[in-house]
């Protein structure tokens, strides 16, 4: 049996589309929601998604209860923003089926994105192939509870790369991709500050400099344009916006 599962909060805009891409090939679809004030709860019912409310925490916690949750032996995360095709879902299910049949020992699917922000299809600047952990097999995978953001997989078994992409509508704004950023960067600092780590006063430059530059040349964001150019700034700004939130941790102290 396979579960579809989607995290949400406040996702009336994208939520309909997102279970409708994968209604022909979920067994189950799940909505699990972190209190959302419109209209996605009403909606995940008129398509015929089970939901469950859970107040959020951190990824890795939120995406751990929504596993146990399930009723599927296989579980497929797609966020509200994210289509699975039918080439996604046919890849899906063959690939459980097989697992299933021959008692091979994968556990774990990753599975690639085609990224679109700003209203284009990101091909660089760190955003492609982008696979994502996605399809876990219950009781032999789990999230990393001390990764609370970028979250890790722990697998009991092997991995497998799927060849099919999730279309991901990443980020139609810049007001929106600084909105997100500015949270996974308090989320990176915390982690940050409970291992220990001290913000020194040169890392308040090299570090936007070298993700700068990172983007831009290493992971080759120039040949994506104009585009590319914005983001691998963006993504340097949100290195320096890390350390500052770092520093105010240990000033907090």
């Amino acid at each position: 049996m396979l579960s579809v599962v989607v995290l949400t909060l406040n996702e009336a805009k994208h939520l309909r589309a997102c279970l409708e891409s994968v209604r022909a090939f979920a067994d189950e679809m799940l909505v699990f929601d972190s209190g959302s004030s419109d209209a996605t709860i009403p909606i995940a019912r008129e398509a015929g998604a089970r939901t469950e409310t859970r107040k959020f925490d951190n990824y890795a916690a939120q995406r751990n209860a929504a596993l146990g949750a399930a009723r599927g032996d296989w579980i497929f995360f797609i966020d509200a923003d994210e289509r699975a095709d039918a080439a996604v879902g046919e890849e899906i299910r063959t690939e459980t089926a097989r697992v299933d049949s021959s008692g091979a020992d994968e556990v774990l699917f990753w599975i690639p994105r085609r990224n679109f922000i700003f209203g284009k299809w990101i091909q660089h600047t760190g955003w492609s192939p982008d696979y994502q952990p996605r399809v876990l097999k219950k009781g032999r995978a789990h999230f990393d509870p001390l990764r609370p953001v970028h979250e890790l997989v722990l697998a009991q078994g092997r991995e497998l790369y799927l060849t099919q992409p999730l279309i991901h509508y990443n980020y139609e704004t810049v007001a929106q991709f600084r909105s997100k950023q500015e949270r996974y960067t308090r989320f990176e600092a915390r982690e940050m500050f409970e291992q220990g780590v001290h913000p020194r006063l040169r890392s308040f430059v090299s570090m936007p400099v070298r993700e700068f530059v990172r983007r831009f040349v290493t992971l080759r964001g120039y040949r994506d344009g104009l585009h590319g150019l914005l983001l691998s700034a963006l993504m340097g700004y949100y290195a320096f916006r890390r350390q500052v939130w770092l520093a105010q941790m240990w000033r907090n102290v």
